[in-house]
């Protein structure tokens, strides 16, 4: 007889496992079936956890290498990289987390299946055993769909993991490439171009729009790019690639520059701009994995980008059917993943699960970083909303320049009439954790003065969030 849940999860990274976990603290019985081998999807295994080990290392070996201990009084005669045992160290991170996940299956009693899953009917779900191919079918009253995305490929640039890598390979080389071309100027793109230029590489970004960063706030992505290129990244904006090819060990990308519209019809094609290095990375973002899930079947829609269709309580065309995390629109982020599976489990449980997604934080892990909550500038002036706004630097911070790092400010977005806070926008020290505290306040509805009549430690780089929240009300301080 065929094993019975309450709720099959069919994926193990972060929506999946923490949904799980959620469900079962609920009382339900609840399996979960994952293709990888290990728990954490490609968050934990080869994304955001390894990325941030490399990328804390990098910064280590660039502070001593650049000068910035020596500030602190503090000589070295020779710093050499030792490659191999800092790949060691982020593996040895990746597989505690990972065991650690594995740990919590067992504790919270979760059925753990290693493997591939498929829907067979609404209630039911094939399993394929990764270790010997053999299947099992799991019949449950609920299927959460978790599968994540995958990485976007560009039809001329086949990833091979070795000259022409994925962020998976970009985690794996084996040496510090002399150039890196980085197609692609968003987030894997900007955090891997920094380890890799930390480290000793030349690093070339080339960005199909006239400004890095994707949607975030244009005045933080200004000053994100202008305190990189400091760093010595280079840039192509406005670029497009057209061709990818290796030889021997060397890659050749070829583009061209665009015009400000985008390249109209009729226009003369500007002069092929041509890069050679010996790595590429690929990284124009990724895409859903609803492939092979079994989801015609059923007639579970998805729209043209692949992404599972679902109403507000995330569920598919059949209503036992849930799906969460990158597989449904959404900026794909595993804190948002992580909140969505959860609001699942309560939903099956008979509880109002919910996910505010006007306070999603979103942060580029570059040095200094960029953080964001809630709407840019640019959105509110296409909304038409009347909006004042608050900035101050880390130069004025007295922390911040105890620590020598100075570089950025914060920004604070409020309704014109109500004060409410819309947005935060920090470039800076610690800007991930700084932000964490806006989040929250937003959560709760506050305002900018709210903000600025809390207390916040002396001397912290938190001060500077306060101050630009003065700032707002034209009351700033020098720190």
């Amino acid at each position: 007889m065929a094993d019975s849940f309450d709720l099959v999860v069919i994926g193990g990274g972060p929506a999946g496992y923490t949904g799980a976990i959620r469900a079962a603290q609920l009382g339900l019985k609840v399996a979960i079936v994952e293709k990888r081998g290990t728990l954490g999807g490609t968050c934990l295994n080869v994304g955001c956890i390894p990325s941030k080990a490399l990328l804390e290392s990098s910064e280590h070996f660039s502070m001593a290498t650049h000068g910035d201990f020596a500030l602190h009084g503090l000589k070295m005669a020779k710093v050499e990289l030792d490659l191999k045992a800092m790949m060691d160290r982020k593996e040895k991170i990746v597989k505690s987390l990972t065991d650690g996940v594995a740990y919590l299956m067992k504790k919270n009693k979760i059925t753990y299946f290693s493997g591939t899953g498929k829907l067979l009917s609404k209630s039911s779900v094939e399993v394929t055993l990764k270790d010997d191919g053999k299947k099992e079918v799991l019949e449950t009253k609920n299927v959460m769909l978790a599968t994540g995305s995958v990485v976007a490929e560009l039809p001329f640039a086949k990833v091979d993991e070795k000259m022409v890598v994925s962020s998976t390979g970009a985690l794996e080389l084996d040496k510090v490439p002399k150039h890196l071309i980085v197609i692609g100027g968003g987030v894997i793109g900007l955090e891997l171009g920094s380890v890799w230029l930390r480290l000793g590489a030349e690093v070339t970004v080339v960005e199909f729009a006239p400004m890095i960063c994707g949607i975030s706030d244009q005045g933080a992505a200004k000053s994100l790019y202008k305190i990189l290129q400091k760093q010595g990244m280079k840039f192509l904006l406005s670029t497009k690639v057209t061709g990818v090819e290796v030889s021997g060990q060397t890659v050749t990308v070829t583009a061209e520059a665009l015009s400000s519209d985008g390249g109209a019809a009729g226009q003369k094609p500007a002069d092929p701009i041509v890069l050679k290095g010996d790595r590429v990375l690929v990284s124009v973002g990724r895409k859903a994995y609803s492939d092979g899930l079994g989801l015609e079947t059923l007639g579970i829609k998805k729209d043209p980008r692949g992404m599972v269709e679902v109403d507000d309580h995330f569920r598919t065309s059949v209503p036992n059917i849930y799906a969460v995390g990158d597989l449904i629109r959404g900026p794909m982020l595993a804190h948002k993943a992580e909140e969505e599976g959860v609001a699942v489990a309560e939903i099956v449980a008979g509880k109002p699960g919910h996910v505010n997604y006007e306070t999603v934080p979103s942060i580029i892990y570059t040095w200094p970083e960029l953080a964001s909550v809630g709407a840019t500038e640019e959105q509110l002036k296409k909304d038409g909303r009347a909006y004042r706004a608050g900035s101050f630097p880390f130069t004025a911070n007295a922390r911040a320049k105890t620590m020598g790092m100075t570089d950025g400010q914060v920004r604070i977005l409020a309704d014109e009439k109500t004060d409410r806070v819309l947005g935060c926008h920090i470039v800076g020290p610690r800007a991930s954790d700084l932000l964490a505290e806006v989040v929250v306040a937003m959560e709760f509805g506050a305002s900018s003065e709210d903000i600025a009549r809390s207390f916040h430690g002396h001397p912290t780089l938190s001060e500077v969030v306060r101050e630009a929240a003065l700032a707002v009300d034209k009351r700033a301080r020098q720190s």
